[in-house]
């Protein structure tokens, strides 16, 4: 393949030398249960582009599975963060509280979707964030039951694993599991029946999705409803308005919370500040985290005022909830938002992404089905068109390739047969269509190996 001035740059096997010295000591100490995706480690990481200890260059289209959105080591976020550390790194919020806390809970009730007054609590990871929701509506409904979907994922703590829809590698083995989690279907048009329409297939998941809480719950026992706007590791699916709004709907007449789970959708990944956005309805409550520090671990609930205020002094918090350091991370990535206009750029690179794979999927028969909501898109791999036989094996191949190309990429699904990109949403347009190309070139090479 022949790329002028080429960003991506892998002059050695990989792992280089000095990273596999580092893999082998890896071997010996770090758990087999910390999985690792390209047998490398990192040096610096600027923008879209890593390099490791080697000095491989790599344009990164897995954004630390959704994480970088304003890229990495944003001089803003870095600024913020030093300053940040200069003053004092923690207090705990529990204890001494300080003024940054305040000031990014108010900026996100502000652009969180729904006039109604809200307020807002920060944590520390994704899981934490969907644990307190539940706990929240838990709290305010006096009800013990909480409603997912098929292939959701929600984190892997004890009770967002019970609500994470896959198994391997997720939960298996690591039961029992909380109780009162439910699971509802969600829609997936591409393995539908294809003699069903669209809207009568959306109608026909809502119906179902209400079987389950009048069938196997009751509707005045279910707290919330948690749902992902776009399914992350499930594979990038999304679902139509009618679905959300018919789950939504539901819920308000049956005075049940309804949950936007953000953690992945979030922050200008799909092409808005939350991709609940893009269906017309206010939940009442959000989780966010990932892309919201930038690399610094923070997450946050955000919710009706009367809902957050469900639960007493003291039942709410943790040691480095809403850490300064995150919270001075957050407000840097939301003004980079709003001056570099990654709302729009998100748009952009989603439309071009989903012509480049709308274009593999003409070419390959193994393409099975292209989709996405802003930049937040994917392309499905199977056996054939006809059969829609999930192609895990050749997933795994262009990933491979992909990564002795010099990107980085990522898979999802149920079947682990879809490969999804995250791209920092700041990367250039030259390294922006050079990953797309490795992709291409990659997945020419996986089918020649077979």
């Amino acid at each position: 393949m022949n790329r002028t001035a080429a960003n991506a740059n892998v002059k050695t096997s990989l792992p280089g030398e000095k990273a596999l010295s580092i893999l082998e000591r890896r071997k010996q100490i770090i758990p087999d249960g910390v999985s690792y995706g390209i047998p490398t480690f990192a040096h610096k990481a600027a923008g879209a582009l890593v390099e490791d200890v080697d000095g491989n260059t790599f344009i990164d289209f897995a954004g630390a599975i959704g994480t970088i959105n304003v890229g990495h080591s944003h001089p803003k976020v870095v600024e913020a963060i030093n300053k940040q550390a200069e003053q004092f790194i923690h207090t705990g919020f529990n204890v001494m509280m300080y003024e940054s806390y305040i000031t990014l809970a108010e900026k996100l009730a502000a652009l969180a979707p729904g006039e109604h007054e809200k307020k807002v609590m920060f944590l520390n990871s994704g899981a934490e964030a969907v644990e307190n929701a539940v706990k929240i509506a838990r709290k305010y409904s006096k009800k013990p039951a909480v409603v997912t979907f098929s292939r959701g994922f929600h984190g892997r703590t004890l009770m967002t694993m019970s609500m994470t829809g896959k198994v391997k590698p997720y939960k298996y083995e690591f039961g029992p599991f909380a109780p009162e989690v439910y699971r509802a279907p969600y829609p997936y048009h591409y393995r539908k029946p294809e003699e069903i329409s669209d809207e009568a297939y959306e109608e026909y998941m809502v119906k179902e999705f209400i079987n389950v809480i009048e069938g196997e719950i009751s509707p005045d026992q279910v707290a919330a409803v948690v749902m992902e706007p776009v399914q992350g590791e499930g594979g990038f699916i999304v679902p139509g308005k009618h679905f959300v709004k018919g789950v939504f709907d539901y819920c308000k007449k049956q005075d049940i919370l309804f949950v936007s789970d953000e953690i992945q959708a979030g922050f200008a990944r799909t092409g808005d500040y939350f991709g609940i956005n893009h269906f017309d309805v206010a939940p009442d409550l959000l989780t966010i985290s990932k892309s919201m520090g930038a690399g610094v671990p923070i997450s946050g609930v955000i919710g009706r005022k009367e809902v957050m205020d469900a639960a007493g002094p003291g039942e709410l918090g943790g040691t480095y909830s809403g850490s300064p350091l995150g919270c001075q991370a957050a407000l840097a990535v939301l003004d980079i938002i709003e001056e570099e206009n990654l709302n729009e750029r998100a748009k952009r690179i989603g439309e071009r992404t989903i012509e480049f794979f709308s274009a593999l999927k003409e070419e390959y028969e193994c393409v099975g089905d292209v989709r996405g909501l802003g930049a937040m898109c994917a392309m499905e791999l199977v056996k054939d068109k006809m059969s829609k036989t999930p192609d895990k094996e050749l997933t795994a191949k262009v990933i491979s390739e992909a990564q002795k190309q010099g990107l980085l990429l990522l898979s999802a699904g149920a079947y682990g047969n879809v490969i999804r990109v995250l791209m920092p949403l700041v990367i250039t347009d030259e390294q922006f269509e050079e990953g797309l190309e490795i992709i291409k070139e990659s997945l020419k090479r996986a089918l020649e190996s077979e």
